[in-house]
């Protein structure tokens, strides 16, 4: 695999992470996609400290940060971060024994998240040794 192809795989996975979880996180608050409180298993609802929306819109800040971590250029640690929420989304789809299909397309994106933790450091590693050469050489 050349260098340009492990570049264009980067940074789409990175752009895919940092808008998509922006976009969902938003309309937590809005709804206007859908309604996320619909997604969460009883199970769930039962053990929530608070109301469903709450947690809803919690969820929502998580994600904009997630997304923004990724898309400042923190892939190496935010992609694990959407891995591990992702594969938690589904586990919750799981228990609910509805929206099966999504937990399933979760769990691939789960799998995208890994690839992207992965790749990035090969790229923001590469970044950071570069400012960091030029800074020592200014």
């Amino acid at each position: 695999m050349t260098d340009k192809h492990v570049e264009s795989s980067y940074w789409t996975l990175r752009i895919v992470f940092g808008v998509i979880p922006i976009v969902a996180g938003l309309d937590k608050f809005t709804n206007l996609l859908t309604d996320w409180q619909a997604y969460l298993s009883p199970l769930a609802v039962k053990m929530l400290p608070m109301s469903a929306g709450t947690f809803m819109h919690l969820a929502g800040i998580v994600e904009v940060i997630v997304g923004a971590g990724v898309l400042l250029g923190y892939a190496r640690w935010f992609g694990w971060v959407a891995m591990g929420w992702l594969l938690a989304i589904a586990l919750n789809l799981v228990s609910s024994g509805q929206f099966l299909d999504v937990a399933a397309r979760d769990v691939g994106m789960a799998a995208g998240a890994f690839a992207l933790a992965r790749l990035a450091p090969l790229h923001e590693g590469a970044h950071v040794r570069v400012e960091r050469a030029a800074s020592v050489h200014a």
